[in-house]
């Protein structure tokens, strides 16, 4: 096997990270998502997908503005909320709070013993979900 910079060489082209409208071709970048409900009819234009969908088409801006849907179906427009892409006090608290749990050393759980039955053979206060304690018989 050759080196990549030796003669013969098969050049790659980067792969860009930039998500690109998924009209045929248009090579501007997508600025919106474009989804089908086809139970109701329904194209649903909104901001661009945190990662791209397989059912789902990103839209560059003049692609988003013209679209149109077929007779009979209504096109939904959500507009993007401008607050949305700017991190909350609560999404830094909760990093931060997984950052603290992410750290924190794992604490030795004591073995629980079930308390004695006294009702029936049933305990509900040795529980597991559906599961229930029983008393055995020789005791």
């Amino acid at each position: 096997m050759r080196p990549a910079g030796a003669r013969g060489a098969v050049p790659s082209t980067p792969v860009s990270p930039v998500r690109r409208c998924s009209r045929t071709a248009c090579g501007r970048p997508a600025v919106a998502t474009l989804t089908y409900v086809y139970a109701d009819s329904t194209a649903v234009l909104g901001p661009l997908a945190t990662y791209a969908e397989p059912h789902c088409y990103d839209l560059c801006a003049e692609h988003s503005e013209r679209l149109t849907a077929p007779r009979g179906w209504e096109v939904v427009r959500l507009a993007p909320d401008p607050a949305a892409g700017k991190p909350t006090t609560d999404d830094l608290e909760a990093l931060a709070n997984a950052v603290r749990e992410a750290a924190r050393p794992p604490q030795q759980q004591q073995p629980t013993v079930p308390e004695p039955a006294d009702r029936g053979g049933h305990s509900d206060a040795g529980r597991r979900g559906h599961l229930r304690v029983l008393r055995s018989p020789d005791s």
